[in-house]
């Protein structure tokens, strides 16, 4: 039986200030489903917009931020442009971190070892 990881602690450069002014850095974020493409799918303001796509599907899979629960994408419209860029970039990291590494093996040993593939727009 193996052991996936499907939830992950993140910190935002900046946080999210809510209503009050309180400022949430810390948080979760869960791997993502079929189920939660599906319900991005059907969002009104993903289909009409491209962009938003990506907020609807980060209300979908972060679990908690600082002490709220109820993360709607209402609420993930007040991040700051670098929290978002941050989140979109972790959401990347952890959904294709599977798929990130191949299984090599050395010509000269014989040895087997795991290579970890450069994501999309790295260098």
């Amino acid at each position: 039986m193996s052991n996936i990881q499907t939830e992950f602690n993140f910190t935002l450069p900046r946080g999210l200030l809510d209503a009050d002014g309180n400022l949430h850095r810390q948080g979760v974020m869960r791997l993502a489903t079929a189920k939660d493409e599906i319900i991005v799918q059907k969002n009104r303001a993903a289909q009409e917009n491209t962009a938003y796509a990506a907020i609807a599907m980060l209300s979908q899979v972060i679990t908690c931020l600082g002490d709220l629960t109820t993360i709607t994408p209402d609420l993930l419209e007040n991040l700051f442009s670098r929290d978002l860029a941050y989140l979109r970039e972790f959401y990347n990291r952890i959904n294709q971190q599977g798929d990130a590494e191949i299984p090599v093996q050395c010509p000269q040993c014989q040895t087997n070892f795991q290579v970890e593939l450069a994501l999309s727009g790295e260098s």
